[in-house]
C-alpha cells in the first residue's frame, strides 16, 4: 500500500533537507518524482543522486508556477518549499519579511495546489497532497510571529482543500514537524538558552531528523492512508501534547 508505481509526485523544496529526504523516500517507493525549486544547481544534485526529474520555478510567482505545472500529469504533491524569515517579536517584526514569509509559505503552497489540482482533476485518477506545516502553526513559539502565522494559514489551506477536493478523490493533509537541526535552523535553535528549555518541554527530548519527517509524509500520500484527509499530524516528539 506504499508502492507508488506509475504515480507522478511533485515535491517543492525538493533539493532541501526535508524535501530532499522526501524525494529519496518516494523514489525508493517507486514514485516518479519531480523535484521543484529555484536553484538549478541544487536540483541537478538531487537528480544525479536519485534519478528524479526536476522543474524550476519561484513560489512567489504565479506565472512561473502556472507555466511549470501546465500540462504536467500529476497524481500527488508535497508542498515543502518554504522560507524561515526572522526571529522577532510582534513589537519588532519586519513587515517586509512577514510579507515574504506569507508569500512563499502560504500563498506559494496555495498556488501550487491551485495549478497542480487542475491537472489532477483533468487526469481523473484522484491523488494526494501533503503540506509541510510546522508545530509553530499549532502552538505559540517565541520569535515565530511571521513563520507561525504563515504555517497557520497553511493549515487552513489544508482543511479547505480537503473539503473542496474530496469529491475528486484527492486527499489533502499536513504534517507539523518540530525542529530539524539543519544549517538554516541551527543558528537559532542550537543556542543553549533556546534549546535547553525547549527540549525539556518535549517528552522525547530531542530534535527530529529529516527522515523522521519524510516517512510520515510518504505514509499520508500512500494508499495506506486512503481514508485520511484534512488532518494535521504533529511530528514533534510530543511537544504539542502539553
Amino acid at each position: 500500500m506504499t508502492d507508488f508505481q506509475g504515480r507522478n509526485i511533485l515535491v517543492t523544496g525538493g533539493s532541501g533537507g526535508i524535501g530532499g529526504a522526501t524525494v529519496r523516500h518516494l523514489v525508493r517507493a517507486n514514485a516518479n518524482v519531480i523535484a521543484a525549486g529555484r536553484s538549478r544547481e541544487a536540483l541537478d544534485a538531487i537528480a544525479k543522486e536519485t534519478g528524479c526529474r526536476t522543474v524550476t520555478f519561484d513560489l512567489a510567482s504565479e506565472d512561473e508556477v502556472r507555466d511549470a505545472l501546465e500540462g504536467l500529469d500529476l497524481w500527488g504533491v508535497v508542498n515543502c518549499g518554504g522560507f524561515g524569515g526572522e526571529i522577532a517579536t510582534p513589537m519588532d517584526t519586519d513587515i517586509a519579511i512577514f510579507d515574504k514569509v506569507i508569500t512563499i509559505n502560504a500563498r506559494g503552497a496555495l498556488l501550487v495546489t491551485k495549478y497542480a489540482t487542475q491537472q489532477m482533476v483533468r487526469i481523473g485518477k484522484g491523488g494526494a497532497i501533503v503540506n509541510v506545516s510546522s508545530q509553530a502553526a499549532l502552538v505559540a513559539l517565541e520569535g515565530h510571529i511571521s513563520y507561525g502565522s504563515s504555517k497557520a494559514a497553511l493549515e487552513n489551506i489544508t482543511r479547505c482543500s480537503a473539503l473542496e477536493l474530496g469529491k475528486y478523490a484527492i486527499r489533502v493533509n499536513s504534517v507539523n514537524p518540530t525542529v530539524v537541526m539543519t544549517p538554516i535552523s541551527s543558528g537559532h535553535w542550537s543556542q543553549p538558552h533556546v534549546a535547553e528549555p525547549f527540549l525539556k518541554q518535549m517528552p522525547l527530548g530531542r530534535w527530529a531528523t529529516e527522515d523522521e519527517i519524510a516517512g510520515p509524509i510518504v505514509f499520508l500520500l500512500s494508499d495506506a492512508a486512503s481514508m485520511i484527509t484534512g488532518i494535521s499530524l504533529p511530528i514533534d516528539g510530543g511537544y504539542t501534547c502539553r
